[in-house]
């Protein structure tokens, strides 16, 4: 027992007290602690020695007994040099075809193709866009996001929102690729009408707004029906790129890369070898006419976010269009002898995986998912494994030890 008379010493009382209760509690909190760590240790696969397990004789022994996960982008250009081109135009509501299509531009040695999605910028739904970067994450899809169905009176706030939205998840390569939009210059494809300076005031604010949540979105026009000639309803694409250029000058020196829908034409059925605007390889002279006549500076990489011949087979047989079997054929040479070829293409998103009639003749798959020939040829090509920077993973350990 304590001799400690109360009324002459408390001080001594008290400080006597604290230090018995400081090492009651500390016997309780360290014992805790090791059980702890040995629950990390199971976790991390790390080892870890219980110093109370020491000898009087030896000296307690720790080893690194947690682990701290981190992520970062490996630091490569937009245009890395193995880069697989392959691609499809894919949707996000539908699980299955994102294993379609990952079976289809992976496959053959290839890895980390494309996949275009368009996205509502009024979509909110984070469990949906959360499964969707999860797919493209897990399967080595580059993502091509392409906006849709803003409304024009309130679009500075739902494209500020939108940028903040797609901002929040975690994307599967350093470089987040937007399209603002889809071929402006035909009135049904924007609200009835043909408007190149509203929609270059569209454009010009959706640059601002995404870089300014991230700087690695990387921004893309919306593609033009290239083809189209100015009618009631169309606006030559030529002349609504000089408008837009007019209502914001320089406007195409802000963009990152250039989106372009170069379709096989007459009817969808034209010949790959073709040049020229009705032809597969069109972006040609839309990065000219953006030189040679808007005085654009930039070399930018093109995005086909849209391509394909139409086939016969579908819910009914449309005989104006080629038979699958020689569509099948078109796409392999479009592919192995002009877009492979072409060091300015990034990427080639053919329309579409599965589409409901009168589009169904642009189906890579039927109703039933089976393929249509086309999308067994494309898988036979060889293609490249891509390295592009990718999203890594890492762990470090630190010593929790005293």
């Amino acid at each position: 027992m304590f001799n400690i008379n109360y009324s002459k010493k408390p001080k001594i009382f008290l400080i006597t007290f604290l230090i018995i209760l400081g090492l009651i509690f500390g016997f309780i909190f360290y014992g805790d602690r090791v059980k702890n760590l040995e629950f990390v240790s199971k976790t991390t696969s790390t080892i870890i020695t219980n110093p109370l397990e020491s000898t009087a004789s030896e000296e307690p022994v720790c080893e690194t007994s947690d682990s701290v996960e981190y992520m970062y982008y490996e630091d490569k250009s937009a245009t890395w040099e193995k880069n697989n081109k392959f691609g499809l135009y894919i949707y996000a509501e539908r699980k299955d075809y994102f294993e379609i299509a990952q079976k289809l531009v992976n496959s053959n040695g290839g890895d980390w193709g494309y996949v275009l999605i368009p996205y509502n910028v009024k979509d909110r739904d984070a469990d949906k866009w959360g499964r969707v970067f999860d797919q493209v994450n897990n399967k080595h899809l580059i993502p091509v996001i392409q906006l849709w169905d803003v409304d024009l009176e309130d679009y500075k706030k739902q494209t500020k929102e939108a940028a903040e939205f797609l901002n929040e998840f975690v994307w599967p390569i350093k470089y987040r690729y937007i399209s603002v939009y889809n071929e402006m210059n035909d009135a049904k494809f924007w609200y009835g009408k043909v408007d190149p300076k509203e929609y270059a005031k569209v454009l010009n604010y959706t640059i601002d707004s995404f870089k300014e949540q991230n700087g690695n979105f990387f921004i893309m026009n919306g593609a033009f029906n290239v083809s189209a000639e100015t009618n009631s309803s169309h606006l030559d694409s030529f002349e609504y790129m000089r408008l837009m250029n007019e209502e914001i000058p320089g406007i195409f020196e802000k963009l990152d890369g250039w989106a372009s829908h170069p379709y096989p034409q007459p009817n969808f059925s034209g010949n790959p070898y073709s040049y020229g605007r009705w032809g597969v390889r069109a972006y040609s002279d839309e990065l000219a006419y953006l030189k040679n006549s808007l005085g654009l500076q930039k070399e930018l990489p093109v995005f086909i976010t849209e391509t394909g011949w139409a086939h016969a087979e579908g819910k009914d047989y449309n005989s104006g269009f080629l038979p699958a079997d020689t569509v099948a054929d078109l796409y392999k040479i479009a592919f192995e002898e002009i877009w492979l070829k072409d060091f300015r293409v990034r990427a080639i998103m053919p329309f579409t995986i599965r589409y409901d009639a009168p589009f169904d003749h642009f189906s890579w798959i039927n109703e039933d998912n089976i393929p249509y020939k086309q999308y067994d040829v494309v898988k036979d090509i060889k293609k490249t494994k891509g390295e592009p920077p990718k999203l890594v993973t890492k762990s470090v350990g630190y010593n929790n030890c005293e």
